[in-house]
């Protein structure tokens, strides 16, 4: 987009874009929205990352435990991911190719020297719905991914791993970013910080002087501060582990922020889903004739008519029990 410094419309300037990292600022924005956005692009994007791992064989000196969790943390690669379903919402028992993806680790070190096992060794075994999906990410020069494990003579590993769809909210494993850098107002002229130091904090505290020109300047001392002042331009750094590129990782971030934002309009408006019913979840006691003296006064239970199963829908004040009516009743013991 245009980066208009003066206009009222929402604007995006990149200041670096590769497929490693993404820098950019977004103007005109909100700091609740903009705040909303990075803990949306750090823990609900759905990516895939190993979660079940079947130890066939292992001798090395790491525990099974040990080695599982290093498996876990393994990136791969997430691109296209959105074709697999997750594991609760998949008919099979356990796993199968349209929500998982299954990798193997078969690995014996026969030679005098050690043998160092790689991310490069998992080699995928399941039928996946793109070539992308499922495939360790590998960056490195050498073209060896992450170390595994290291093997001796005659120890030898061999693991079934069952990579599965998920979002960093279950688990840090499912996190489509190593970090995100975000920062508003670099040269603190709104006094959102209070800087510690022993003499003088503008030399004891270095400052960022290109975010602090892009931001508008510096401070300037001559001028009364401003207590209605907000903030409207964010830096954003996203940097991926490599199953999405960074630019994935923010259109999604957003599609998925808007999609929940969307959901809690409807929510608040009473308004039905796509399919004509409503949003499960908690309601207001007033709705749907809750508590309101209609025929569902909020006590309906399925399968015993229009209320309780031990009282009628117009019976006694209290209600009755299989003993007989409540001394609360109208009718006494």
């Amino acid at each position: 987009m245009d980066y208009d410094t003066e206009g009222g419309a929402i604007n995006v300037r990149f200041l670096q874009a590769d497929n490693q990292r993404a820098q950019f600022i977004v103007q005109n924005f909100n700091l609740e929205t903009a705040n909303s956005l990075r803990r949306v692009m750090l823990a609900e994007i759905p990516t895939l990352a190993i979660d079940v791992v079947e130890v066939l064989d292992n001798t090395s000196v790491l525990a099974d435990e040990f080695v599982c969790h290093r498996l876990g943390l393994i990136p791969l690669s997430s691109r296209g991911v959105d074709d697999l379903l997750y594991s609760r919402d998949c008919d099979c028992e356990g796993y199968c190719d349209n929500c998982s993806v299954v990798l193997t680790l078969n690995a014996k070190c026969t030679g005098s020297e050690i043998m160092k096992v790689y991310a490069r060794d998992l080699v995928i075994e399941s039928n996946r719905p793109n070539d992308e999906v499922g495939r360790p990410v590998i960056v490195d020069p050498e073209g060896t991914g992450s170390c595994i494990v290291k093997l001796r003579r005659g120890q030898a590993i061999h693991m079934r791993c069952i990579a599965k769809k998920g979002i960093a909210k279950e688990h840090a494993k499912w996190a489509p970013s190593s970090a995100i850098g975000f920062e508003y107002d670099p040269a603190n002229k709104l006094h959102h910080l209070d800087y510690w130091h022993e003499e003088d904090a503008d030399a004891e505290w270095p400052k960022d002087q290109d975010r602090i020109n892009l931001d508008g300047g510096p401070a300037n001392p001559d001028e009364p501060f401003n207590y209605n002042a907000v903030p409207n331009r964010f830096f954003y750094d996203v940097e991926t582990v490599g199953g999405l590129d960074p630019d994935q990782i923010v259109t999604r971030g957003i599609s998925t922020l808007q999609t929940k934002l969307a959901e809690v309009i409807r929510e608040l408006s009473g308004g039905a889903g796509p399919d004509g019913a409503g949003f499960e979840g908690a309601q207001s006691p007033t709705m749907n004739g809750g508590y309101s003296g209609g025929p569902e006064a909020g006590y309906t239970t399925p399968g015993y008519g229009g209320a309780s199963q031990w009282g009628g829908a117009g019976g006694a004040q209290g209600g009755t029990t299989p003993y007989g009516a409540t001394p609360y009743g109208g009718s006494g013991w």
